[in-house]
């Protein structure tokens, strides 16, 4: 019997798998301490649903300032400072900005994700989603991560930047490079090419801006130049790629984990997709089953601003908190058998994946929308979904829970 000793949270065979690890740590220290991967500083890890809760409400005592570790290693590395500088510095908008900034740039983006407009884009989901797949129906077998889970949101996301979908590999590529730095995991090589990721990320997204100036389009890009911050100035470069940047990660990072592990949940829950096939009402519980068991934005940074006490531990101002969202999702004081798939949980959308709070994500309800249609589509097209003699496999990945590749076969509904 292992003990929570054992444990090398950073170990990539604990980060694919780390259930048995939270467990463990739920029990024995909710408020874990670990030395950082990368500098041996000292951060606390917190498990337990009520806890994450208090952190994310306390936006004084404990904010979101963590940019240093989305701006990578530069202040430190001459070389990585170079590549750096080719760009723009990363701002406090959205991810990494407290009260009162937050609200400010969080009004900004709004009313791209107000119902109304999420909902003049159902015909176009439902029809990349068929498109898709009948890509792979016919062969009765795919990999689902490349074939359909990556490609829908980023052909969403285009849609509403205006942006080509010819450009769709150089989007993941650069937001696989935001998400790799915030891990904090990554070897000095890695570093070094992420940062260039991010600087090509920049002057596209760039040039892209410069023609929405001379030439506005209805797109999201041409409302956050047409925006002003406080109804008077409007928002600078480095801003409004902060901005562009966090809405191509959050848009399209999240739902590929989603929609990916719920493929998977499926395939080892068998008994429960004719609960869902034959009570459509399900559906949407369904989705916040997925979300609750496999969430999707794993952890998230908090800096602790001043001298505290949580509970019986001391945490110094500079003290750096990891939330565990994936572990409070599966706490046992809140779902009850947490570890357990079930589509007719009735607390299942009180799961942590999208945040809570001020910092509650913003393409929630897009998300939502997405996953519902795609599965109502898969559900109703395929049969007898099963995992393929291939498998899967999982990236090892401190902020995300994302899945390098799921091979399924099916059978073609007729």
């Amino acid at each position: 019997m292992k003990h929570l000793s054992d444990y090398n949270f950073f170990d990539p065979e604990v980060l694919v798998c780390p259930y048995e690890f939270y467990k463990l740590a739920q029990e024995e220290a909710p408020i874990m301490e670990l030395p950082s991967p990368k500098t041996g500083a000292k951060l606390f890890l917190v498990t337990h649903y009520d806890l994450v809760i208090e952190i994310l409400k306390d936006t004084r005592v404990f904010s979101s300032n963590f940019s240093t570790l989305l701006a990578g290693k530069e202040e430190h590395d001459p070389e990585l400072q170079k590549i750096s500088d080719q760009g723009w510095p990363q701002m406090n908008t959205l991810l990494t900005a407290d009260p009162p900034e937050h609200e400010r740039f969080r009004s900004l983006v709004n009313k791209a994700f107000t119902s109304s407009r999420i909902n003049k884009m159902r015909d176009l989901i439902e029809q990349i989603v068929d498109e898709l797949i009948d890509s792979f129906i016919d062969r009765g077998k795919c990999e689902f991560v490349s074939e359909f889970a990556v490609p829908l949101p980023l052909k969403v996301i285009a849609q509403q930047l205006g942006v080509p979908q010819a450009d769709l590999p150089n989007f993941k590529q650069w937001s696989d490079a935001f998400i790799a730095r915030l891990g904090q995991i990554l070897s000095r090589e890695q570093e070094i090419e992420c940062a260039k990721d991010v600087v090509a990320f920049q002057h596209y997204f760039h040039d892209v801006m410069e023609s929405r100036q001379k030439q506005p389009q209805d797109d999201l890009i041409t409302d956050l130049i047409q925006a002003k911050v406080d109804g008077e100035r409007s928002l600078d470069t480095a801003e409004l790629l902060s901005i562009i940047q966090q809405i191509l990660v959050a848009g399209n990072e999240t739902l590929t984990s989603a929609l990916a592990a719920g493929m998977l949940l499926l395939t080892n829950n068998k008994e429960q997709i004719p609960l869902v096939q034959t009570d459509i009402s399900l559906l949407e519980n369904f989705v916040e089953e997925v979300l609750r068991m496999e969430s999707p934005t794993a952890g998230m940074w908090r800096v602790v601003t001043e001298d505290t006490k949580l509970r019986d531990v001391d945490l110094k101002a500079g003290s750096l908190v990891m939330l565990r969202f994936d572990a409070a999702n599966r706490d046992s004081i809140k779902f009850i058998q947490g570890e357990r798939f079930d589509v007719r949980r009735h607390n299942a959308s009180n799961h942590l994946s999208f945040g809570h709070g001020i910092h509650f994500c913003l393409g929630a309800m897009l998300a939502r929308k997405e996953m519902q249609i795609a599965y109502g589509r898969l559900l109703i097209r395929l049969k007898d979904i099963r995992l393929a003699q291939e498998g899967y496999q999982y990236l090892p990945n401190v902020l995300m829970r994302t899945l390098k590749h799921l091979y399924i076969e099916f059978d073609k509904a007729t």
